[in-house]
């Protein structure tokens, strides 16, 4: 099934497929897209295709502390992002999916909850926790993709890839803060992917630990963001030391030299394969 409208939001395409019951294929023209997007738990498979990260933008406005005029209470967290994916098998490619609250807290741009979520030339932006990968046992692949933020910009319990990837971070803070369960093998694995940081900037952690477990991976990255020795924070946790799954392998720092690590992280790191990570799931061939 293929979407292309006549429709005036991008909502109302998601809602003639979720109505069509089908695997479905919407394209998006260029131009911004206000207003939230939320795909529902239970939709067939959906496959969102913009004009170009520059050209198709979906964006809104939401923080976790405006107040939702339908219930009279704050948002919070979750219920500030720009898109939520609650279904299986969601595919998106060539959009930005963008908050622009602002340095305000918590406002979230992308929320995946369901699982086999693919992501392909998108760009994710945002301030504090731009991207919340929530949900423990789903499994999202970020492919040349590109991501902003300052604090926490990429967190939760999922278990993701992210290949080929550019992080920029626009405050001083944390990359990530994973929340991976102690039953879990991985969290968030970073593939060949560049770190830079924005003018101004001076101190950028690799990230802290949300859950005591928390998983995060760099592997062969540029880290050209001033990140500290070490690399990661205990987040005021010192239990998570001895807990926390942290790694980065054969990541160089700005002057080309190796970055140290933690002194509490894993000494050699499992690096994982897409099969590990995925199984036979292959959303790119």
């Amino acid at each position: 099934m293929h979407t292309d409208g006549p429709f005036t939001s991008v909502q109302a395409a998601v809602d003639a497929a979720v109505a069509g019951g089908v695997p479905a294929r919407i394209r998006i023209g260029p131009g911004t897209w206000r207003g939230v997007v939320d795909v529902p738990p239970g939709a067939p498979p959906v496959h969102v295709v913009g004009a170009g990260m520059a050209s198709t933008v979906l964006v809104d406005g939401r923080s976790a502390s405006h107040i939702d005029p339908r219930t009279g209470r704050a948002y919070g967290t979750y219920g500030s992002a720009t898109m939520t994916v609650r279904s299986d098998d969601f595919r998106a490619e060539r959009l930005t999916i963008e908050n622009d609250a602002g340095p305000v807290g918590q406002a979230v741009a992308l929320v995946v909850d369901g699982t086999r979520a693919a992501f392909d030339q998108v760009q994710i932006l945002g301030h504090q926790d731009s991207l919340y990968l929530r949900t423990a046992g789903s499994r999202v692949w970020f492919r040349d993709c590109r991501i902003e933020g300052s604090v926490d910009y990429i967190f939760g319990a999922a278990t993701a890839l992210f290949d080929g990837c550019a992080l920029l971070s626009l405050g001083n803070g944390y990359v990530t803060a994973a929340s991976t369960p102690a039953d879990q093998a991985y969290g968030f694995v970073f593939r060949r992917c560049r770190l830079s940081a924005a003018v101004g900037v001076s101190r950028v952690y690799l990230g802290r630990p949300w859950r005591p477990h928390a998983a995060a991976l760099f592997v062969d990255c540029a880290l050209d963001a001033p990140v500290p020795d070490p690399g990661w924070h205990d987040w005021d946790k010192p239990d998570a030391r001895a807990t926390a799954r942290f790694g980065n392998v054969d990541g160089r720092g700005a002057n080309g030299a190796f970055l140290p690590e933690a002194p509490w992280a894993p000494d050699a790191p499992d690096v994982p394969t897409p099969e590990q990570l995925f199984g036979d799931w292959r959303p790119f061939e």
